[in-house]
């Protein structure tokens, strides 16, 4: 296989559980992925918004699963006190989303294709007003986040439920990536949410903002690309989406001409 990030440094900023994958592609074209998650996921505080949902998740028309963690932390507690509903519409903003949730034997998942975001999944005709007026919708999500889904949703006239299963929460230690930037140590840096940029810059002293600053900084979505820029960092490349579009456009990226 070509190698055309050989001898390149790629920061990686998924959360831990997510960024195996990415990681892996990046090697596999000669790259060296540094892990260093800018979200750190955990269990929700309190299970018992999720015990409700559960126990009423028949009259439920339509659940929506925002991320693999939302099914990660949702799933098993659910399916350890119940079977999955055979009339209950699953819902995903990506196939991340529903690779896990056929993992639990979950299918026929509803899906956005090519951009994987709420306003994606707000296009599909499933969830315009003819198709949730007057039905129940469970969104399964972390804390905090946005509201566009819900609020659109309930507009539609659906009555909406928000079920926070897990936690979202900034690194607790900053020290590697200080050091990295301090150091030279980075080519450039995949960035996957909007939250997690934020977390990064709330690390780094003036020093190390200049730092990144210099960095290609590869992002998949638009949103990321405008809340980078009101940061004042200009180096930001829109990908494809997913893995496989972040890696693509870190192979296509013209090292030599930006060093």
């Amino acid at each position: 296989m070509n190698k055309p990030l050989l001898g390149r440094r790629i920061l990686v900023t998924r959360p831990a559980a997510q960024s195996a994958a990415l990681a892996s592609l990046i090697a596999e074209r000669g790259g060296e992925a540094i892990c260093f998650p800018l979200l750190d996921i955990c269990a929700a505080d309190d299970w018992q918004p999720l015990d409700d949902a559960i126990v009423r998740l028949d009259r439920f028309a339509l659940a929506i699963f925002i991320s693999p963690n939302a099914v990660e932390f949702s799933l098993p507690r659910l399916l350890a006190r119940r079977s999955w509903p055979a009339c209950l519409q699953a819902a995903a903003i990506g196939p991340g989303t529903v690779s896990r949730l056929e993992d639990f034997g979950i299918t026929e998942t509803i899906v956005p294709q090519g951009r994987y975001d709420s306003e994606a999944l707000l296009a599909l005709p499933p969830l315009q007003a003819g198709a949730v007026a007057g039905k129940q919708v469970l969104i399964l999500r972390g804390n905090g986040g946005r509201e566009l889904l819900a609020e659109t949703l309930r507009a539609r006239g659906a009555t909406v439920e928000c079920v926070a299963c897990y936690r979202r929460e900034p690194p607790s230690d900053s020290s590697m990536i200080v050091s990295l930037l301090r150091n030279n140590g980075l080519d450039a840096l995949t960035l996957s949410s909007s939250e997690g940029l934020r977390n990064l810059l709330d690390m780094l002293d003036t020093g190390t903002h200049e730092r990144l600053l210099a960095l290609p900084i590869f992002v998949p979505h638009q949103r990321i690309v405008e809340e980078a820029k009101r940061h004042g960092l200009s180096r930001v490349m829109l990908t494809g989406p997913a893995d496989a579009g972040l890696v693509e456009s870190l192979c296509d990226f013209c090292w030599l001409d930006h060093e």
